[in-house]
């Protein structure tokens, strides 16, 4: 199967996105050839503008220019775009409500040997703390680069959340349909519902099949916004199934988990096991192995439901 990392189709989608909207502008932090807007500043130097490794200041300069009524995209490691630069998405293009694209690369523990530094496993968390903004965490190429499209027509703040790891491609790019807050039904079980985001959505579809083998028919559930949730969908697979794990390559405090959780808690009570960063920091090495390690795997998965399901 092809793998690709979502930050490639990140700037394959910007350089696709800009002959339908002329007004579109890109800031980076000094790492274009990272987050991959390169690909739209070789073929569009003049609204490429690299701001320097000063965060703060490009989601100033992108809350401007979306003052004025232009579409933004600023890029940076979500690191860096979340974690230095949260005050300013907070009150300069959230508070205001500007239309401000944050373009989050490198996310997660599979930023490999960049280490705990520049592995950012807590973005999700700070960006559903402010209101307003809308967060959107890709599974594949496909699916990727449609939601880049989709959310130039959407109007309000967002956080879209890429990975440097390449990831099978398992969309149909012919058939696929992005809608902004509506999770995916990726494969129908009664037993138990795999909520998963992001790189763990494919892990959780491969853990499935595995465990047809041992009579287990699990759900899978692809939601690539995170905020706002498709509650609808989430509660109804609770009240089918009964039991939920969720998988997410983010901190089991404040992510998808919590947001599923909290919604859980309140709406229909059921046990929610969380598969993802507990609560540490990462460290150097290669990204495959570092999700081995932290169990962010097919394998991973598969433990989880069992755990869940004897319980």
């Amino acid at each position: 199967m092809e793998k690709i990392a979502t930050r490639i189709s990140y700037g394959n989608a910007l350089n696709e996105l800009v002959k339908k909207r002329p007004d579109l502008f890109v800031l980076d932090s000094d790492v274009s050839c990272a987050t991959m807007t390169n690909i739209f500043q070789k073929a569009n130097p003049g609204r490429h503008f690299n701001c320097g490794i000063q965060e703060c200041n490009m989601l100033g300069v992108a809350a401007g220019i979306a003052s004025t009524g232009r579409l933004v995209f600023a890029s940076a490691f979500a690191m860096f775009a979340a974690g230095r630069a949260y005050e300013i998405a907070r009150n300069s293009i959230g508070y205001p409500k500007l239309n401000v694209k944050i373009g989050a690369t490198h996310a997660g523990i599979s930023v490999g040997e960049d280490g705990a530094s520049h592995q950012c496993c807590e973005d999700i968390a700070l960006m559903r703390t402010i209101p307003g903004m809308t967060i959107i965490n890709p599974a594949d190429d496909v699916e990727a680069k449609a939601a880049v499209i989709a959310m130039a027509d959407y109007e309000g703040p967002t956080y879209l959340r890429f990975g440097r790891l390449p990831v099978p491609v398992f969309n149909d790019p012919d058939t696929y349909k992005f809608e902004v807050g509506k999770g995916v039904t990726l494969r129908d079980g009664d037993d138990i519902t795999i909520i998963a985001t992001g790189l763990l959505v494919y892990p959780a579809l491969e853990a499935a099949e595995e465990l047809v083998k041992e009579g287990v028919n699990a759900r899978v559930i692809n939601i690539h916004t995170i905020k706002p949730l498709d509650e609808q969908l989430v509660l109804k697979a609770v009240k089918e199934t009964g039991k939920i794990v969720v998988a997410e390559e983010h901190s089991v405090i404040g992510g998808l988990g919590s947001a599923v959780a909290e919604l859980v808690a309140e709406k229909c009570p059921v046990p929610v096991h969380k598969l993802g960063i507990n609560d540490t920091y990462g460290y150097s090495g290669p990204a495959v192995q570092l999700l081995e390690e932290f169990g962010l795997t097919t394998a991973g998965v598969i433990a989880t439901i069992k755990k869940a399901i004897g319980k």
